[in-house]
């Protein structure tokens, strides 16, 4: 009698101890887009993600510590296509030009919506907030950061003016996504202007 093997059991994509697998986390990630897309910021969980890519949500919860955390990862990678860098060596034609590109993605892209969501449980939660404020801020206004620090060098702003600036730019374009107002993208320029310190007609 000749035994039939045994059917494979469906394969369970595993870490590799403290390392992380690149199959499994790309499984993770665009499970986790496929999720946001589909259900939002409230409708996302480490446990449905887990269930997508095949993936255990021990090992989840240690590459990424919280929801938020899970968020935040696909949040950077789909952003970083969408909104490019740009370096016209003026202050405000920098921050105009990536300012129109990131509401442009806030507007168009899943999570742009989910962002809110974010914003949001961060003011009932302590875990949602250290993750906006210590982990999302620092590296996600990194960019804008930079383009000041630049225009300090050049001599277009003080060096020690960069943090209130920085602190102008998010306030103004948190307060156009949180009210849903996206699309009045006419007044960018004036707006960088005046963050900049200068004084130029809005439609200029």
């Amino acid at each position: 009698m000749i035994n039939k093997p045994k059917p494979l059991a469906a394969k369970r994509r595993t870490s590799i101890g403290s390392r992380r697998n690149p199959e499994a986390e790309a499984a993770v990630l665009a499970a986790a887009k496929e999720l946001v897309g589909e259900k939002g910021y409230a409708g996302f969980s480490v446990d449905e993600v887990a269930r997508r890519a095949g993936a255990g949500k021990t090992t989840i919860y240690r590459w990424y510590p919280t929801k938020a955390d899970l968020f935040i990862a696909i949040y950077t990678e789909e952003r970083a296509v969408s909104v490019p860098l740009p370096n016209t060596k003026n202050l405000v034609d920098d921050l105009t030009q990536y300012t129109t590109s990131l509401w442009r993605f806030w507007r168009s892209h899943p999570a742009g919506a989910a962002l809110r969501g974010l914003i949001a449980e961060a003011q009932g939660t302590k875990e949602a907030l250290e993750a906006l404020r210590d982990r999302f801020l620092p590296e996600r206004t990194a960019d804008v950061k930079d383009m000041l620090t630049a225009a300090a060098a050049r001599g277009e702003i003080e060096v020690e003016d960069i943090d209130d600036k920085l602190s102008l730019w998010v306030g103004f374009s948190w307060f156009r996504l949180l009210t849903g107002e996206l699309h009045q993208e006419g007044g960018i320029k004036s707006v960088m202007a005046q963050i900049a310190g200068l004084s130029i007609h809005p439609t200029s």
